[in-house]
């Protein structure tokens, strides 16, 4: 195991989202406001993932010492430049959003039998389901912890948000329901599983920074629109043949059985393409076989899955959700922070990791 490595990957995500949100002459003002903060909500989540028990105190600091991206603290850094900036308020407000996004890893990786995350062994593989699950829940509760200095609508938030995670989580896991549409029912899951944390960040700045209150609608439709657009995103790379870059194995979630929007329009073809349900079938039959014969036939379906017109699709969809996030900031100034939001959807439909 080896975090160092991972740490250095999620700098260097880092570093690539910086560099796109800041790139333009306008937005490059910005730069050192953001990195100063981020720097101050690392020290802070340092401090607050310390434990008294030795076991919860390791294995609650293994995902944030594996690295990351900080994506939602950079978002809650952003918009609270529409108001007063990096209050306590602020830089409090992201750090337990970014402690509710840890949480939710260590019990996503258990439901989806992940084998890494950010590189290293996911933690369920380190130190079984259970101890998995109530790290995540301890997360959860420190969140909730740092919330309640904020004041009751702070409280509410955070509850709403996990209650959404919540839900999100138990649709995925049963499916949507016989008279469902199942990609309708993948999107709500997306929304509510990434969506309802990125729009949380989004709305702990304008709310925690004295930004105008009706700045907050927009900054969650953005929220939930960018999260549906990011897990589309990831849809594709997970299926990428670069699955170094990803830090998990190419075709995870395809290998776990968790539904994607590839494999859900490949479904929905292969009910008039012969072609579609040939591949659609090798993928279901090695996944179920446990066998050295079976897994590499599974990775050639993989690739061809990653190559076929439903993944091509599955990147404009996510383009396309991204385009209506970048819609919803038309009620914010010109200015650079609005610059900085879309290049944020750029870079989240863009990217290679």
């Amino acid at each position: 195991m080896n975090a160092s490595v991972s740490g250095v990957a999620g700098v260097s995500g880092r570093l690539s989202l910086r560099q796109r949100l800041f790139a333009s002459p306008e937005t490059k003002q910005l730069a050192d406001t953001i990195d100063a903060g981020v720097a101050t909500i690392e020290e802070g989540l340092s401090k607050e993932l310390h434990f008294t028990d030795a076991l919860a105190d390791v294995s609650g600091r293994y995902l944030f010492g594996a690295g990351g991206k900080r994506v939602r603290p950079m978002l809650t850094l952003l918009t609270a430049l529409l108001g007063n900036g990096a209050t306590p308020d602020v830089i409090t407000a992201a750090q337990a959003i970014e402690i509710t996004h840890l949480a939710s890893l260590y019990h996503d990786d258990v439901m989806d039998e992940a084998p890494l995350r950010r590189g290293v062994p996911s933690a369920h593989e380190v130190w079984g389901n259970s101890v998995a699950i109530l790290t995540g829940d301890l997360l959860f509760s420190r969140a909730s912890t740092l919330m309640t200095r904020l004041g009751e609508k702070a409280m509410l938030l955070q509850a709403e948000t996990f209650e959404r995670l919540c839900l999100g989580q138990l649709h995925e896991t049963i499916g949507p329901r016989p008279d469902e549409d199942p990609v309708s029912h993948y999107i709500q899951v997306l929304a509510d599983k990434t969506g309802s944390l990125i729009s949380a960040a989004a709305r702990c700045g304008i709310v925690y920074s004295g930004a105008p209150l009706e700045y907050e609608d927009a900054m969650v439709e953005f929220g939930d629109k960018i999260g549906v657009a990011f897990q589309l995103a990831d849809d594709v790379l997970d299926l990428s043949p670069e699955s170094g870059a990803t830090g998990k194995q190419a075709g995870t979630d395809l290998r776990a059985g968790v539904p994607t929007l590839p494999t859900l329009l490949l479904e929905q073809q292969a009910a008039t393409d012969p072609a579609a349900a040939a591949l659609l079938a090798r993928i279901r039959d090695d996944a179920d076989e446990a066998s050295a014969e079976a897994d590499a036939d599974l990775e050639l379906a993989i690739a061809e899955l990653y190559a076929h017109p439903v993944t091509q699709a599955t990147r404009e969809e996510a383009r396309r959700w991204a385009a209506e996030a970048v819609a919803a900031l038309d009620i914010l100034p010109a200015g650079p922070v609005k610059q900085a939001l879309s290049a944020f959807a750029e870079h989240v439909v863009s990217r290679s990791a």
